[in-house]
């Protein structure tokens, strides 16, 4: 069984990770709008595995006797100032899910709940390397130095990514 309080607080999170997905989707978007088919792309599976985390979390509380309620979306932004600046505002929200979940593994210890915690340790492994996977791009983003030639290639780049399922039952 999961408490009220932790149902609650997965809930909350199920929220962010649409909203997640949302955002992504959005800047995936933008990018397509602005030519940058390889950051649209990019996005666009960032899109899906927000998709896939919300819907982990859906059957984690659906199994252990909670109740997944679903919650209005928050409008994301729809237009960004740079093809930098899409990927700083995608650092700094995987920063915020990453304490989003470092607050429900605090929740989940103070319950003593066990099982919750085993199940956020996956999400925790997974925000280090959302947070890794933006952050080289935004690397390789401030040596190009706003060179349109750099910049291309990056966005080639980032046409290469496809989405992969993680398996369930880890």
């Amino acid at each position: 069984m999961i408490s009220d309080t932790m149902t609650k607080a997965l809930n909350k999170q199920i929220n962010n990770e649409l909203y997640s997905a949302y955002l992504y989707f959005s800047m995936s978007a933008f990018c397509s709008s602005e030519g940058y088919k390889g950051a649209a792309n990019w996005f666009y599976i960032q899109t899906m595995e927000e998709m896939t985390h919300a819907k982990r979390i859906y059957d984690y509380v659906n199994s252990r006797g909670g109740r997944a309620i679903m919650q209005a979306i928050a409008e994301p932004p729809a237009s960004f100032d740079s093809y930098e600046k899409l990927f700083e505002d995608a650092l700094k929200h995987e920063q915020f899910i990453t304490q989003c979940f470092n607050e429900l593994m605090e929740l989940a210890r103070e319950e003593k709940d066990h099982a919750t915690q085993i199940e956020l340790q996956w999400f925790v492994t997974e925000q280090v390397e959302e947070e890794e996977n933006v952050t080289d791009i935004l690397g390789e983003l401030k040596l190009s130095g706003g060179d349109k030639r750099a910049l291309l290639m990056i966005d080639r780049d980032l046409a290469a990514r496809v989405f992969t399922p993680p398996a369930t039952n880890e």
